[in-house]
């Protein structure tokens, strides 16, 4: 073996061996929550096949996201959020940011998407040019877990009345609104898309709005009509982002605890990816994996 070519096996085993190669390249998992204790999540992200991971952390868990970014600063940032109506907790993000965060999120409280509180948010993103992350969900089948910044159907005034904040939308509503005949109670809707629901107009019409494709809404959009699916993605290719929101263990499907039937007992994450990589071109998925995310992330 010449010199040159001692030196390409060499650079083609370095890359192989780089976290995410399983996908073909690195992945940027933008939703993931903190575990109970450090390690944790470095766990999840590897067996998922991700490079690195955005932590959505409630405030009361910034311990255990710093702890991951400083052991593994390479493969994890941090986002932070609180309910901003609970005294404090507005001065508690501004101060998590101050101290590392790089965004906002994921928010999730019992209140409407367009509330005064909220809106402060919005506002204080705009100035320290940092997206926020929100959970849109108006039902639920769980008692607790429904009316979770309701008021997506008018979210289109907030977007804008904020025109330079950057939103990222995620949750069951945000997905289920794909299609023009969402019903308010439907979580994870099936059939047909019928074209020109409130996402993808949105997302085409205001280019603050970005789009998160986690957790089973986001997995279901993708899974529930394909046709419709491929088209999606590639017309959105520059702002959608992949993300896990999986509870499983492991990142290969260990603790799953999914709520479609059809992922029990897989990581959601690791399943998302795949339909990714079938419903899309090589170069498609690396901007839906990697490139849109560290763009907009700055990592």
């Amino acid at each position: 073996m010449n010199r040159r070519t001692f030196l390409g096996a060499g650079a083609a085993l370095a890359v192989g061996a780089q976290p995410g190669g399983e996908w073909g390249g690195p992945v940027i998992d933008i939703h993931l929550h903190p575990r109970k204790s450090v390690g944790e999540c470095l766990l999840h992200t590897e067996g998922s096949g991700a490079s690195k991971a955005v932590l959505l952390t409630n405030i009361r868990m910034a311990d255990i996201a710093k702890g991951e970014v400083a052991a593994h600063p390479d493969r994890f940032i941090w986002f932070v959020a609180a309910d901003p109506s609970q005294p404090g907790n507005f001065e508690g993000i501004e101060k998590a940011l101050d101290g590392g965060a790089r965004g906002v999120g994921e928010m999730k409280s019992h209140t409407a998407a367009d509330a005064k509180d909220m809106r402060r948010v919005y506002d204080m993103c705009a100035e320290r040019k940092v997206p926020v992350l929100i959970h849109f969900q108006e039902t639920s089948k769980f008692t607790g877990e429904e009316g979770w910044n309701t008021g997506f159907a008018q979210f289109d005034k907030v977007l804008k009345a904020h025109k330079k904040t950057t939103f990222i939308g995620h949750a069951n509503f945000f997905w289920a609104s794909i299609s023009t005949d969402v019903a308010r109670e439907s979580e994870y809707p099936t059939g047909a898309v019928k074209q020109g629901g409130l996402t993808d107009k949105w997302l085409a019409d205001y280019p603050n709005l970005w789009g998160d494709m986690s957790a089973n809404s986001g997995n279901n959009a993708l899974h529930r009509d394909p046709e419709f699916a491929r088209a999606f993605v590639a017309r959105h290719q520059n702002k959608l982002m992949f993300g896990s929101d999986c509870s499983c263990k492991d990142g290969k499907g260990s603790g799953s605890g999914a709520l479609l039937p059809r992922l029990k007992n897989k990581c959601v994450g690791r399943d998302t990816l795949g339909l990714l990589k079938g419903l899309t071109t090589p170069e498609v998925f690396r901007k839906v994996t990697w490139t849109n995310a560290t763009k907009l992330l700055h990592v």
